[in-house]
């Protein structure tokens, strides 16, 4: 895709944004606001099959598997903590706005964990290019004196937690927990990205701060609990640029033109608390052909939009290119991956105990030829526990036993909802060819909630909730100035 076509792209959303849907015209007041939809963008890093590798060693240690030899003590206070390998990964993000007045920023969009960060600064280690908050410029901003470091497998990030007034779309929660990054592993961060909106629940976040999008549903912002995803694809598109339309997210409910028919909405298991997205993966289906996999909480598996393959445990993994002919396991680097003849076409059902099975296509699923001959390809799907300690992977420790990330989401519409809580899929629609800009935000709301008080704050304080303003005019700039941004970028201003 070119850059002129990524900015047509986005000068059509910001124009379709001006126009209210029928409807929102026609629907009966509501004190909550109608759903934000605004359109999120992709970063491409460029990559060789081989540094898979290095993006599966990120996915493992973000759901607390432990290296061989390795010392569960240096994990211990880490071992939920999500990740994201950005200098590795595909990934999805968006702008929020942060403190008073308003720095913009962008983040990844990451079901697979809960914290929310941002570079300041005063982070040295930071890449140039990449935009950072200046507390000193927050009239509403409240630093404490509580550090705090965030362990990733391929680096880190650490900084002070503090409060601020967050936004998204219109919506924002003010008094916020957050991170304020000062230091970061080198090549951690790659512009145009500032940090990471984790949305996931509250159990796993490091700051044991109620996530973003949590306090909004806590405080009946939303019109429906829900959270949607629909994810663009560009693997094997060799005119991709660095920056491209990465589809779209809807905020406080879904966007009906981007999928057909019902949402098949499977409930978080019973007796297992939230914390990941968890779904029980029943069957998975390879050409037609079942593969074996465990059952009952040994088969739970984390619907992450911050993961770019599928993983699982590590007979399931055998099963499945055990119905691929001619398939071989790899080592090395790439241990825990398989390869197979580039000439087979794969298609992958997976079934997480809803009304239908769900698919992973082929161009998803053959991540590239592994050299030059072209004759054995790389599949999307490895194992997690491979050249780890299995104990500390276990499901019991916590731990799901599958990661499903990217490689699938791209083909389904995915909604996250959180009452009940509960993953659920749809077929995209022949609309879902890009990425979507519907205006959204009819009536007002304005709730309080119990807040989260900073380490060193004596008492406890309150989060306020403000919904968006019904103000299309608004979103619309919300929108061109996302798009412009990206346009500036691809033309590398």
């Amino acid at each position: 895709m070119t850059s002129s076509f990524s900015s047509a792209l986005c000068l059509a959303l910001a124009l379709l944004s001006l126009v209210p849907s029928d409807a929102t015209a026609a629907a009966v007041p509501d004190p909550r606001p109608a759903p934000i939809h605004f359109p999120i963008h992709r970063r491409l890093a460029k990559r060789e099959v081989s540094d898979y590798g290095g993006i599966a060693q990120g996915i493992r240690a973000k759901y607390g598997r432990l290296p061989q030899g390795g010392s569960t003590e240096k994990r211990a206070s880490t071992a939920n903590i999500p990740t994201t390998n950005q200098g590795e990964d595909s990934t999805y993000f968006a702008p929020i706005s942060l403190g008073t007045p308003a720095q913009t920023f962008n983040v990844i969009l990451d079901t697979g964990s809960s914290d929310l960060w941002v570079a300041t600064n005063q982070c040295t280690s930071c890449p140039a290019g990449i935009s950072t908050f200046n507390p000193s410029s927050s009239s509403s901003v409240t630093v404490s004196s509580q550090s705090i470091q965030i362990n990733y497998g391929s680096g880190s990030v650490a900084g002070t937690l503090a409060q601020d007034s967050v936004n998204m779309g219109g919506f924002v929660v003010q008094n916020q927990v957050l991170t304020l990054v000062t230091d970061t592993t080198t090549d951690f961060l790659q512009p145009p990205i500032s940090g990471l909106m984790g949305l996931a629940f509250q159990t796993i976040a490091q700051s044991q701060a109620t996530p973003f999008w949590q306090a909004l549903a806590n405080g009946n912002s939303f019109s429906s609990p829900e959270m949607g995803f629909f994810l663009t694809r560009f693997n094997g598109d060799q005119n991709a640029q660095t920056l491209e339309p990465g589809g779209a997210f809807t905020l406080g409910g879904t966007n009906a033109s981007l999928f057909t028919g019902d949402i098949d909405f499977v409930n978080i298991p019973s007796g297992v608390t939230p914390s990941f997205w968890l779904l029980p993966l029943e069957t998975v289906q390879v050409n037609g052909k079942s593969a074996t996999i465990p059952s009952g909480n040994a088969g739970l598996a984390a619907i992450d939009t911050g993961t770019t393959l599928v993983a699982g445990p590590t007979s399931a993994v055998q099963s499945i290119f055990a119905q691929i002919p001619n398939s071989q396991p790899l080592t090395g680097q790439m241990d825990g991956f398989f390869a197979y003849p580039c000439s087979t076409q794969v298609t992958v059902e997976l079934n997480f105990g809803g009304s239908q099975s769900w698919p992973i296509s082929n161009a998803d699923f053959n991540l590239g030829a592994i050299d030059n001959t072209g004759q054995m390809c790389v599949g999307g799907i490895f194992d997690l526990d491979a050249g780890t300690n299995g104990a500390a992977g276990s499901p019991s420790s916590g731990s799901p036993a599958w990661v499903v990330g990217d490689t699938f989401l791209k083909n389904v519409y995915s909604v996250f909802r959180s009452n009940p809580p509960s993953v659920g899929f749809a077929q995209l629609s022949s609309a879902a060819g890009g990425s979507s800009g519907t205006s959204g935000g009819t009536g007002t709301a304005k709730v309080t909630n119990p807040g989260d008080p900073l380490p060193t704050t004596s008492g406890s304080s309150a989060a306020t909730i403000i919904a968006p303003l019904p103000s299309l005019s608004a979103l619309s700039i919300f929108t061109l100035l996302s798009c412009l941004s990206a346009a500036w970028l691809l033309v590398g201003i």
